[in-house]
């Protein structure tokens, strides 16, 4: 358990990474409802969720030590700490690794990064692909499509427009009109790009990315200020395509080994 002395002083708030961490565990201290993790519901509460305290002994660390981690302060976060927090708060895979790269440190239960490896064949790949295909990068550009990929997304991967997919779905009217449900689709973008970005943060290109979206558009920076994080998944995509009409496909998303970085993304119609 990490104790901190009776007379300690509490060590001046830091800036923006530990703020950042402190905020994302907070926002899921009180998602958490004590049910959840096998505590009695008690008297009433003043704040949604579980308490501080409640937190740290589940977590098997000082409350003056999890408290401190909520307010921002720049104290020392083990690993193994760390972990104890995720577990404790049910983070998913996704929120777990977002939590470790906001705390720049390696989750024990991660394998070691693997070595870069040359994306060339990655890109060949998308025009062998009989179906809508294409490859994104670290800020979501797609680096190769194929025809059917430009044939789908309408204002994205046809013609001379911007090849960013946020930009696309949040600032293009044209998005709003072919993704089906746009709302909840919007959102869930946001969130997996949360979680993918996180690794990167302080790459000036996305760091930009991200500012520009924020002061720019008000549904992204709603969905970016709620803490949402998630993994990109497959599934169920439904388009309301300008000539075809609505189209409904199921996403599959591959990461290349040793550049999980990138994205290779095919669309299979049902």
């Amino acid at each position: 358990m990490t104790q901190f002395p009776a007379d300690a002083s509490p060590p001046p708030l830091d800036a923006t990474p530990a703020h950042a961490l402190g905020d994302f565990i907070r926002a899921h201290r009180e998602r958490l409802s004590p049910q959840a993790v096998g505590l009695p519901p008690g008297p009433r509460r003043r704040t949604p969720g579980l308490r501080r305290e409640e937190v740290a002994q589940l977590c098997g660390v000082s409350p003056t030590w999890y408290t401190w981690i909520e307010q921002g302060r720049p104290v020392s976060a083990s690993a193994d700490a760390l972990a104890r927090i995720a577990v404790a708060l049910q983070l998913s895979r996704a929120e777990r690794a977002y939590l470790f790269e906001l705390a720049a440190q390696r989750d024990p239960a991660e394998p070691d990064p693997a070595a870069t490896d040359a994306p060339a064949t990655l890109l060949e790949t998308v025009q062998l692909v009989d179906a809508p295909a294409y490859v994104l990068d670290r800020q979501w550009n797609a680096l190769a499509w194929n025809a059917r990929a430009a044939d789908l997304f309408v204002g994205w991967l046809d013609g001379a427009n911007d090849r960013n997919l946020l930009r696309f779905t949040f600032n293009k009217p044209a998005a709003r009109e072919l993704i089906v449900d746009w709302e909840t689709r919007a959102r869930r973008l946001a969130a997996e790009f949360r979680a993918d970005s996180i690794r990167h943060l302080g790459d000036p290109p996305t760091r930009s990315l991200i500012d520009a979206l924020t002061g720019g558009n008000e549904a992204f920076a709603r969905f970016w200020a709620s803490q949402d994080v998630g993994e990109r998944e497959g599934g169920r995509r439904e388009f309301n395509h300008p000539r075809d009409g609505r189209i409904v496909y199921d996403q599959i998303t591959f990461k290349p080994a040793h550049r999980e970085d990138l994205k290779l993304v095919v669309l299979v119609r049902q």
